[in-house]
């Protein structure tokens, strides 16, 4: 078993910088990604960044230049620093876990709003 808890979301006006934590704990050494996803009012659940246990990154292309996955030395905790943020990036943020047996469990959400 694995739990993720989101933190870090708010309300933030354009232009501005949040740093959203996803507090892992249970079996970490099964896990082998640690993902956030976003999902808008009405939309569908999309991967923004995910990191391996090894470090090595992906960020999908509206993230790129703005959204920077990492993680501390123990993969205990995994952030998404946000910056530059866009009205159209208000949405709930999900932190995702996959294990080596292919197991995926998701935390709560965190509300990120974007408006002046």
């Amino acid at each position: 078993q694995v739990q993720l808890v989101e933190s870090g979301g708010g309300l933030e006006q354009p232009g501005g910088s949040l740093r959203l934590s996803c507090a892992v704990s249970g079996s970490i050494d099964a896990v082998k990604t640690v993902g956030w996803y976003r999902q808008g009012s009405g939309k569908e659940r999309d991967l923004v960044a995910q990191i391996s246990k090894s470090g090595s990154t992906h960020h999908e292309d509206f993230a790129k230049g703005r959204f920077t996955i990492s993680m501390d030395g123990t993969f205990k905790t995994v952030y998404l620093q946000m910056n530059n943020l866009k009205p159209e990036d208000t949405a709930v943020y999900y932190c995702r876990a996959l294990t080596f047996a292919t197991w995926i469990y998701w935390g709560q959400g965190t509300q990120v709003t974007v408006s002046s």
